[in-house]
């Protein structure tokens, strides 16, 4: 079978979310469908799922998405681009996994094809979630363009793989927002826009986020989004908001945006995960 076959027979797939597949039941939004609440139902794998960290997506997180997931034992992928397949991250994810019934693999971006023998495609597909490494969204972005991987990405949110992460994990999602990949200062990166409009993710730990923010916001540079404290996150199905989480009491959610010509930001109170 060719690539682009597999892909898109693959993206065609549908998983169950049976009863006996649901370990982590308690942990699925109220507000999702029925079918998706009801452990005699089950969903197709075409809902398109992403659950973003302004900072921080530890273990709460994790087993957030593997309830997500719908299966007995998610496969879980770490994909660290962004952090250059930094070995300390891809060892801090193992110890998150380490106490939740899921199957954590990691996908380096820095390979050759001597040690892997499988495409993107072929290990990406098959995973139930991907958590995507913070670190540099420019550089990120510019190695999934260049290897092919922003579409594989989109192959599995069509599929219905639960896609998320924390920094340049959540802003990698949207159209644009906020970077310090740049030297000197904060600057605008254009994203996989998977979501629309905009994100600034560390909202409340570095200083220099903010501002600017509503200043891009404010003045059309930047159109209309999401901020996300560290450990505050919000869960997407297609492009609407379903859910708005945090694992510390603190953390909030803002929606930014110019109403009658003043920025604006809307508080959006999360609900505590553990």
């Amino acid at each position: 079978m060719q690539r682009r076959e597999f892909i898109a027979a693959t993206a065609a797939g549908t998983a169950s979310l049976g009863a006996a597949e649901l370990p982590f039941a308690h942990l699925i939004p109220r507000d999702m469908t029925d079918d998706a609440r009801d452990a005699t139902t089950t969903a197709t794998a075409s809902t398109r799922r992403i659950l973003i960290a302004g900072g921080g997506f530890n273990r709460a997180f994790i087993r957030y998405m593997a309830a997500l997931t719908g299966a007995r034992r998610p496969r879980i992928c770490y994909l660290p681009t962004a952090s250059a397949d930094d070995p300390q991250g891809i060892i801090n994810f193992y110890q998150q996994c380490a106490a939740l019934d899921v199957e954590p693999h990691v996908q380096r971006s820095f390979i050759e094809s001597l040690s892997q023998t499988q495409g993107w495609d072929e290990v990406l597909l098959s995973m139930h979630g991907i958590v995507v490494s913070g670190g540099n969204t420019l550089n990120q972005q510019a190695i999934w363009k260049a290897q092919g991987i922003d579409v594989v990405l989109k192959a599995a949110w069509d599929k219905g793989v639960v896609l998320g992460g924390a920094s340049a994990g959540s802003l990698c999602w949207f159209e644009e927002g906020t970077t310090d990949s740049r030297p000197k200062a904060l600057s605008i990166v254009k994203c996989l826009g998977f979501l629309p409009g905009s994100h600034s993710p560390h909202y409340d730990a570095e200083p220099g986020r903010r501002p600017l923010y509503q200043k891009l916001i404010g003045e059309g540079t930047m159109k209309p989004g999401y901020a996300c404290d560290n450990n505050a996150g919000i869960y997407f199905e297609g492009t609407s908001v379903t859910r708005v989480v945090a694992t510390t009491p603190t953390a909030k959610v803002y929606h930014v945006s110019v109403v009658n010509v003043t920025v604006t930001e809307r508080v959006m109170e999360p609900e505590q995960i553990s």
